[in-house]
């Protein structure tokens, strides 16, 4: 279409040069129209790629929640239907359990997603241990995900007490390391350190050793239902909400969230940064 305008017009310009009025009318008809064209494409894009976006939310949710559903209910029913000795039937328990934790944490990510997005909402402040509530993290990450010391490695600093919700600070930091831990692939290097930034602030800082994140995805990836590209990331469970919820707690708390990588095969590194109690 601005091709073919283009091409009227300068056809039209050469034919009636003459004719100054016309011309400036003209003129503005046309930038009216190429920006119009250009709005419309610019805003059609966007609509696109926001329905993508939810479309793959939809998959990963329903994946999310199926799966250890059907996993819960196949265990049940050979519980039901024969004999199973003692030993493997507390193996079934134990994966029953697993799945219950899945399940219900994909659930609490849903609703903890409204409540961060909810502007009213204020968060129910009081005076935090940092370290305590990243040690308490990395402990459960290491159990959810049989990870040794090693591993998984936690640099505790100076004792920092923060002004909080304490458990937003919990479920962010959970979504830190855990995003870590999944995109390390079978080879997980993750170190995980608090420090102090200044006199008013302090940081919880996440390194892993994974795949890297290209320097166009650093800020793409904080928004809600992205999800980064790539055959290392498609094959990785999700719903895109975990870091959306890092950013929304740090802002409703008034410190940030950011990453930072080399690029694709380097590595990143994470920060969330949270004001300190005075």
């Amino acid at each position: 279409m601005i091709s073919v305008i283009l091409l009227l017009y300068v056809g039209w310009f050469f034919l009636a040069w003459k004719t100054g009025i016309l011309l400036f009318l003209g003129l503005l008809l046309l930038a009216a129209l190429i920006s119009g064209v250009v709005l419309h494409t610019f805003f059609l894009v966007r609509e696109i790629r926001r329905n993508e976006q939810h479309d793959a939310f939809i998959n990963a949710v329903t994946h999310e929640l199926k799966t250890p559903v059907a996993s819960i209910r196949l265990y049940l029913e050979t519980l039901q239907r024969r004999p199973v000795d003692e030993e493997k039937r507390q193996e079934f328990y134990r994966i029953m359990l697993e799945d219950s934790d899945r399940l219900l944490g994909t659930i609490e990510q849903i609703l903890r997603t409204g409540r961060a997005g909810s502007s009213s909402r204020k968060p129910n402040v009081s005076k935090v241990d940092l370290g305590a509530v990243v040690e308490e993290c990395v402990a459960r990450t290491r159990t959810l995900h049989r990870l040794s010391p090693e591993s998984l490695r936690y640099q505790p600093g100076l004792t920092m007490m923060i002004l909080a919700d304490p458990d937003e600070v919990r479920a962010a930091v959970s979504n830190l390391i855990d995003n870590a831990v999944k995109y390390s692939g079978s080879d997980v290097q993750v170190a995980v350190e608090t420090v102090p930034a200044d006199h008013d602030f302090a940081w919880v800082r996440v390194r892993d050793q994974g795949p890297g994140i290209p320097k166009t995805e650093l800020k793409q990836i904080f928004k809600r239902f992205y999800r980064a590209y790539g055959p290392v990331a498609t094959r990785i469970p999700g719903t895109g909400l975990g870091l959306y919820i890092v950013r929304s707690v740090a802002k409703r708390h008034g410190g940030r969230a950011w990453a930072e990588s080399e690029g694709p095969g380097r590595g990143s590194t994470f920060v969330l940064e949270l004001p300190l109690a005075r």
